[in-house]
């Protein structure tokens, strides 16, 4: 029996090995980032295509934030289970437009978060007005969880 011991051990560390593999990150579901804005993706088909809404908490204009839609595209090559994407949110509420890329990640604690860079393109008079009309920045997302 004791030299059974070592036996069970090495299959015992070779069964479980699989949990030790990366838990792969899941793009549908409700996000919000750092500034509070809503993300809901539905939908991913098998050409990585996906739709959505989008509500920000954020607005340079003076008109009521209403709820947009959103499409977009995940890299569905990727097995890794970290993938990239990209999206774009027809704002409903004005004269503008945003896209989205990122990574969706899945920290050492198995958090899901996904990192983002955006263009807003919002339209201006004139050509001479152009230098103001796109801004850039990034937001992180994270999972909002449930409630049951």
């Amino acid at each position: 029996m004791v030299q059974a011991t070592p036996l069970l051990l090495v299959l015992s560390l070779a069964l479980g090995a699989h949990s030790l593999s990366p838990r792969k990150c899941n793009l549908i579901g409700h996000w919000v980032n750092d500034l509070g804005s809503h993300m809901k993706v539905f939908t991913v088909n098998e050409d990585g295509d996906f739709s959505g809404t989008y509500l920000t908490a954020v607005t340079a204009t003076m008109n009521e934030i209403k709820e947009s839609p959103l499409e977009g595209s995940l890299q569905r090559n990727n097995h890794k289970g970290q993938p990239t994407f990209g999206f774009t949110v027809n704002w409903t509420f004005s004269d503008s437009i945003t896209v989205f890329t990122g990574q969706c990640f899945v920290d050492k604690h198995g958090k899901e978060v996904l990192k983002t860079m955006w263009l807003l393109r919002s339209r201006v008079d004139s050509i001479e007005d152009d230098w103001k009309a796109t801004r850039v920045g990034i937001n992180i997302f994270t999972r909002v969880q449930s409630q049951k």
